[in-house]
């Protein structure tokens, strides 16, 4: 086994930003469309290049979302950014596209029960639905993303079979999803873990096309990051304060914090062209909207120094 000096750190990283979709749909506080619009705007002068701005799901199923076109159409679009939101089915790209977002990103379940409880389809009725929209998509010149969620474990289910996440990854890829996000839904994964599932998925898929998407519900998302690092995986998804959590996961915490992972990445010298101090002003206007202490670790730091 390596040792910690012996690490591949690759030299650069991609942060993909989905605190306005992943991290708001699951607060009881309603953020106001005004104020979803003015975070998403500081967020697009941080230096991300991918922010998630949203989710085009029946409001009824995610209510907190429910300006999901104002959203899209208010924000101020900086050339270079891609504006991703998420499209469950046809109806829902229309109006995405309608909304003039520039990815188009579809989701589903490596395991059965949290893909019924999720979709409220088994796992091979959702494939046609999903293969239409990432056609007409792709058809409109949008780029169109896909995540799988429960990689590692499922609340209802358990243990997952790596062989169930390789059939929902490759159908998507066969879909022509250009980047498969990998979800620890429920935070439960661990670096072993991680390194036994990429291990097997990297004989299969370009390092290149995967993004993993750690929830730090246990604390282990930092260090399932860098065991993902070393294996050659350079795109994390990642949401601002440590906000998110997933409606349809019965005790699943937030996304790992960007500004934590960006506070590791910048002092073991990987390049990611966001700026540090501009990602946590955003993550303090957010904290100040929802009413709460968030649970980014470097938000608590800077709140403390302040008081201090």
């Amino acid at each position: 086994m390596l040792g910690v000096g012996e690490m591949n750190w690759p030299a650069s990283v991609t942060i993909k930003e989905v605190g306005p979709r992943d991290g708001l749909q699951n607060e009881k506080v309603f953020v106001s469309t005004e104020d979803k619009i003015a975070w998403i705007n500081q967020l697009s002068g941080t230096g991300m290049k991918s922010i998630e701005i949203t989710s085009f799901v029946n409001p009824k199923w995610i209510p907190a979302l429910v300006d999901a076109a104002e959203v899209a159409k208010g924000i101020e679009r900086v050339p270079g950014i891609v504006y991703s939101a998420l499209v469950p089915n046809r109806q829902g790209l229309e109006r995405a596209l309608e909304a003039d977002v520039d990815e188009a990103a579809v989701f589903m379940s490596a395991s059965e029960t949290h893909n019924h409880k999720n979709i409220n389809k088994s796992i091979g009725a959702t494939f046609p639905i999903l293969r239409e929209v990432v056609q007409e998509a792709l058809s409109a010149g949008k780029s169109v993303r896909g995540y799988v969620s429960t990689v590692f474990g499922c609340p209802y289910e358990g243990p997952v079979s790596v062989d169930e996440v390789i059939r929902v990854s490759e159908a998507l890829f066969d879909m022509g999803i250009g980047e498969l996000s990998l979800g620890d839904t429920i935070g439960i994964a661990n670096p072993k873990q991680v390194q036994d599932v990429l291990d097997i998925l990297l004989k299969r898929f370009d390092a290149r096309k995967l993004a993993l998407h750690f929830h730090d519900t246990r604390g282990t998302a930092l260090a399932n990051i860098l065991v993902s690092m070393d294996m050659g995986i350079t795109t994390f998804d990642s949401s601002v304060g440590g906000l998110g959590g997933c409606p349809y996961a019965p005790g699943a915490s937030g996304n790992v914090a960007s500004e934590d992972l960006l506070y590791m990445l910048d002092t073991m010298g990987i390049q990611t062209g966001v700026h540090p101090e501009k990602l946590l002003a955003a993550a303090r206007f957010i904290q100040d909207k929802i009413g709460r202490a968030l649970p980014s670790r470097n938000l608590q730091v800077g709140s403390s120094d302040e008081n201090g």
